[in-house]
């Protein structure tokens, strides 16, 4: 049988042939050739040099040569004999599957002239293969009350010659029951039925053998056969029907192998058994049985193999639905493949010069390039252009082969060398691309000076720094080469006020490397401005200078000066006031601090180091702002000591601190009296903790002492009130009724006070605050409603009592404050 493997491995060949099939430039001419298929390698094609116009020694000489591509070379030249002979064995059927007229093409080419010369060479067929079928036996299975006349689809045979040596006829096998037809299709194919001629008897005969014969028209002819067995069933009288009798379906080329592309589906109106259809590929050709597979039972046709729009563009086939009975349906299946851009453009440097004169003319060959796409469409069309602003161009040449000539006269001195990149891309979605890259090399000439690799230049330097440290490097480049590319560098001759630039700053001649002779302070010195000299060695010499600027970089050498406060110079202590009445928040003072450094050096924080009253100030972190961090107290001592500190940013940071005294009052008239008694301790760590203690102390105790007293004359007078109260019978004159509630026969007012005593340290003054009272009723009298302000008695103050209103005292609230 014929090996399927068929006309792959010359595809690229095939592609070639089709694109030089077109029509040949002005002065280009085809060559035309025709030669049987398998001919012995070696064998003489045509007469080639003559054909050229040229002798045979002067093939050699002229440099002509095959450049055509592919995979297999079938042709070479006999430079010797000037003729076109076969490198190989040539098979019709492998290069040109499915073609009538199979054509190969190849290209020569005269290097001494570029130019290139077309060959077509026609292989004619012979009767080298003979018709086959793809399956040997056959089983078809007929019901045994089929009426006559029932057609059975028999396979197809394939024959791989063209003309009169392909298929021509079909034959079976002499029987009573059966005879063959043979019908045309639209495709040129014939297809070969099985006719029942006379009614079966399956009691009789179960089984019918036919042998079915498929001869070509060749000389000699050639025959295939098939064995067709006859399986006579008991009745089934319905036929299986496609749901369409033709099935389309377009998938891209890029496609899953797995992925199911369509489903076929055919019903048979019998029931049970009868009603199973069996699917199968009635009619495949080689390419198609490889890539596709057919579901017997779901009628899903899937891939098994990768679809390649390149290799074939679409395949035909038949499907058949057959019953238990041998009944049977045909639908046709037509798939499209779609090409996808997948194929990359192809270049190759046919001819190519590695240097050039940089006085070329305009239009100097450089490399003579060939592109090919194996896509199709959009996707096989390619543009090719020169990546970069270069000074060259692409000229369309013969076919798909394009010349790249200069564009422009070369400089060596402005570049030396040219890496040039072609790029071929196609117009496909997304497109495709192929860079190949050229290396061109331009002969020297001596005309450039040298020259800096930038415009100005830069350098920082940190203050304090060592005498004698680099600092930076400069490079002049000269693109001459020898002496003239040696490179001398030098300051300008410049000064500073009072001393020459050189006194600051030196250059090594050779390496261009900048040194420092002068330690700088930031402070006084922010940058320095000179030119720097680069001369080549020619003759005469050439030059170029380049601007530098050098940056004296700060160093946190300066700690912070705080502004404010200022220490007096009296010697008296600054004092910043703060109310009693400060809520949280309040601004107390500020502190101002600065920093001579620059940058993050003199970036300040400010914190809270020390404090006499841990929580009630706070700082301000950026801000330096003093504030109160809760309510004061009337525990809170008058005066307050803080000492915030100041820190920079720098590495290592560096700080100041402040001291800070804040005293706390609600008049200014008494801060001063008191401000005026206290003293400045010797020792800043010394206060006056322990006194505070003692005072502390003996007021608790006569606190306690006094309450115990006060509670004993209240359970007193309560207890003799309610005496009075059984004893007269009535109620309080003048109270409202609400105001008062009965225990046990005793009224009581549920008026209650809360009373503030204040004791002053000096205990001249002394104050009982008597706040507005707080009733446990929620009705409210008007007259107490008024009271708004509390009743302020002092030490010797007295107030009288009324004996017939009986006040009861439920919470008293003691509160000693000093300084």
């Amino acid at each position: 049988m014929i090996p399927e493997r068929l006309h792959q491995d010359c595809k690229g060949l095939v592609l070639l042939g089709v694109l030089l099939g077109i029509l040949w430039e002005t002065g280009c001419a085809q060559i035309h050739y025709s030669v049987p298929e398998e001919l012995e390698k070696g064998s003489r094609v045509g007469n080639i040099a003559k054909d050229l116009g040229l002798e045979p020694q002067e093939l050699e000489e002229r440099g002509v040569r095959i450049v055509s591509r592919g995979r297999t070379q079938l042709f070479a030249l006999n430079l010797r004999s000037g003729s076109l002979i076969s490198a190989g064995r040539i098979d019709r059927e492998e290069l040109c599957m499915g073609v009538l007229k199979c054509q190969l093409n190849l290209e020569i080419l005269l290097e001494d002239k570029v130019k290139i010369y077309g060959v077509v060479v026609e292989v004619r067929d012979i009767n080298d293969n003979a018709p086959y079928f793809r399956e040997d036996e056959l089983e078809i299975k007929v019901s045994e009350n089929a009426a006559t006349g029932l057609r059975f689809p028999l396979p197809h045979a394939w024959d791989l010659d063209i003309g009169k040596n392909s298929l021509q006829s079909y034959g079976l096998s002499s029987n009573i029951h059966f005879s063959l037809d043979v019908q045309s299709g639209a495709d040129g194919n014939k297809y070969p039925e099985l006719v029942l001629e006379r009614a079966l008897d399956r009691e009789q005969k179960a089984v019918h053998h036919l042998v079915l014969t498929a001869s070509d028209g060749g000389d000699p002819v050639r025959t295939g056969t098939a064995r067709i067995h006859v399986m006579v069933v008991d009745v089934n009288d319905n036929a299986p029907v496609f749901a369409q009798s033709e099935y389309r379906v377009s998938v891209p080329e890029n496609v899953a192998i797995g992925t199911k592309l369509l489903l076929v589906r055919a019903t048979d109106p019998d029931e049970g058994a009868n009603a199973e259809v069996i699917y199968s590929f009635r009619y495949v050709d080689n390419k198609a049985a490889q890539v596709f597979k057919l579901d017997a039972n779901l009628g899903t046709i899937s891939t098994i193999g990768e679809l390649n729009h390149e290799k074939s563009e679409s395949y035909e086939m038949e499907v058949q639905a057959v019953d238990n009975a041998g009944y049977s349906a045909r639908a046709k299946v037509l798939i499209t493949v779609l090409d996808v851009n997948d194929n990359a453009p192809e270049v190759v440097v046919t001819s190519l010069s590695s240097s050039i004169l940089e006085n070329s003319p305009r239009g100097t060959l450089i490399a003579l390039l060939n592109v090919n796409d194996q896509d199709s469409g959009e996707n096989g069309q390619v543009i090719c252009f020169i990546r970069g602003n270069l000074p060259f161009t692409l000229e369309k040449s013969y076919g798909n082969y394009y010349s790249l000539v200069t564009d422009a006269l070369l400089d060596r001195e402005q570049v030396p060398s040219y890496n040039i990149t072609v790029t071929a891309s196609d117009r496909g979605s997304p497109p495709l691309s192929t860079e190949t890259h050229i290396s061109l090399k331009v002969a020297d000439t001596n005309d450039n000076p040298p020259a800096f690799s930038d415009a100005f230049y830069s350098a920082y330097i940190v203050e304090n720094n060592p005498r004698g440290a680099s600092v930076m490097s400069v490079t002049a480049y000269d693109p001459d080469y020898g002496v003239n590319a040696q490179v001398t560098y030098s300051l300008a001759e410049d000064s500073l006020p009072g001393r020459p630039i050189s006194s600051y700053i030196s250059i090594n001649s050779n390496t261009g490397v900048l040194y420092v002779l002068h330690s700088f302070d930031y402070e006084q010195f922010q940058d320095l401005h000179l030119q720097v000299i680069a001369q080549d060695s020619g003759d005469p010499p050439l030059s170029s200078n380049v601007s530098l600027n050098l940056f004296v970089v700060d160093q946190n050498d300066n700690a912070p000066e705080i502004l404010y406060p200022t220490i007096p110079t009296d010697g008296s202590t600054g004092v910043e006031l703060a109310p009693r009445s400060a809520e949280p928040g309040y601004l107390v003072t500020k502190v101002v601090a600065v920093d001579r450094d620059s940058g993050q050096n003199a970036w300040l924080s400010y914190r809270l180091l020390k404090a006499s009253e841990p929580g009630l100030f706070a700082v301000g972190l950026h801000t330096g702002e003093v504030r109160t961090a809760r309510a004061l107290l009337d525990r809170d001592a008058l005066k307050q000591s803080l000492v915030v500190a100041v820190q920079d940013h720098g590495q290592p940071p560096l700080s100041a601190t402040v001291t800070l005294t804040v005293a706390v009052a609600d008049s200014i008239p008494a801060v001063l009296a008191d401000l005026g008694s206290m003293r400045t301790p010797a020792d800043p760590d010394d206060s006056d903790l322990t006194l505070y203690l003692v005072v502390a102390v003996a007021a608790v105790s006569c606190v306690f002492l006094a309450f115990v007293i006060v509670l004993l004359a209240l359970r007193l007078r309560r207890w003799h009130a309610s005496r009075l109260l059984q004893a007269s019978g009535g109620g309080l004159v003048g109270m409202p009724a609400s105001h008062f509630v009965g225990v046990d026969g005793v009224r009581a007012f549920l008026q209650t006070y809360s009373h503030e005593v204040s004791l002053t340290a000096d205990s001249c003054e002394s104050h009982v605050i008597f706040p507005q009272p707080n009733y446990a009723d929620t009705l409210l009298s008007q007259e107490s409603c008024g009271k708004s302000e509390p009743l302020l008695l002092s030490g010797s103050s007295a107030f009288s009592k009324d004996s017939h209103a009986l006040i009861q005292v439920s919470t008293y609230q003691i509160f000693f404050s000093g300084f």
